[in-house]
C-alpha cells in the first residue's frame, strides 16, 4: 500500500515539474508528505480497512481521474446490477454508486455503469473546483463489449446514421447514444480493458458491490 501511494506522489510531482509549475513551497509540501508516507508500515490501517489503492492507470497521467465499473445479471435477461467508483491519483474516492434492475441484460449493465459514473462525475466536478471540459477520465472495465464499442464501433454507427454495416440498429442503441453524448462533456475519455476476476482491486470491488446488490434484492 505504501509503495503505491509513493508512486502516485512521485508521478504527480514529476508531472508538475515538467509543466514548470514547481516552486519551493510545492517541493517542501511534497517532501513533507513523502516523509509521512515513508514512515508508515506497509501493513498500515488502510490496507486492513479494505480501502482501495491508488489507481495504477493514473501513474502516467496523474491529473486524470479513473472511473471503474462492472455489471452483470443472473440470467440473460434477468435481474442485474452495476457498480462504479471514481478515484483520483492519490486513491481518494470521489464518488461511487450501485444500482439494481429487476430485468435487464449483462450488456446493458456493463454500459450503464460507465454512463451513470460519467454523469455523476460531470455533476460533481464543480463542487471540487473543477469542470468536465478540462478533465480527462480513464474508464476501466472488464467488458470488451464496452471498450470495443466506444473505441471503434460507435464511430462507424454514427457515420451510417446509427446503423450497423448490415443496416440493422445496434442493440442497446439508447445507451450507446447517451454514453457517446456524455463523454463529449469531458476533455477526453479513454477506455481501458482489464481482465475480469484477475485480481484488479477496483474491478473486484465493483464486481462485489454489484453482486451484493443482486443478493440484497433476492436475485
Amino acid at each position: 500500500m505504501k509503495k503505491k501511494h509513493l508512486r502516485a506522489l512521485n508521478s504527480l510531482e514529476n508531472w508538475l515539474q515538467n509543466q514548470k509549475t514547481g516552486s519551493q513551497d510545492l517541493s517542501g509540501a511534497f517532501k513533507s508528505i513523502r516523509t509521512v508516507l515513508e514512515g508508515l508500515d506497509d501493513s498500515d490501517a488502510l490496507e486492513g480497512s479494505g480501502a482501495l489503492p491508488p489507481p495504477s492507470e493514473l501513474e502516467v497521467d496523474p491529473l486524470a481521474l479513473a472511473l471503474f465499473s462492472d455489471g452483470g445479471c443472473r440470467g440473460n435477461p434477468g435481474p442485474g446490477a452495476f457498480a462504479f467508483v471514481v478515484q483520483d491519483v492519490t486513491g481518494a474516492l470521489l464518488t461511487e454508486g450501485v444500482e439494481f434492475e429487476g430485468r435487464t441484460t449483462n450488456n446493458r449493465m456493463e454500459l450503464s455503469g460507465p454512463l451513470r459514473g460519467l454523469r455523476e462525475l460531470r455533476d460533481l466536478l464543480p463542487r471540487l473546483g473543477k469542470d468536465a471540459p478540462s478533465t480527462r477520465v480513464k474508464v476501466v472495465t472488464d467488458s470488451k463489449y464496452v471498450v470495443d464499442g466506444m473505441k471503434s464501433w460507435v464511430q462507424g454507427w454514427k457515420a451510417r446514421g446509427w446503423k450497423k454495416a448490415d443496416g440493422k440498429t445496434p442493440e442497446n442503441l439508447e445507451l450507446w447514444q447517451e454514453l457517446d453524448r456524455v463523454r463529449q462533456f469531458f476533455l477526453g475519455v479513454d477506455w481501458v480493458w482489464v481482465k475480469g476476476h484477475g485480481g484488479h482491486p477496483q474491478n473486484e470491488y465493483c464486481d462485489r458491490k454489484a453482486n451484493e446488490a443482486m443478493d440484497e434484492n433476492g436475485a
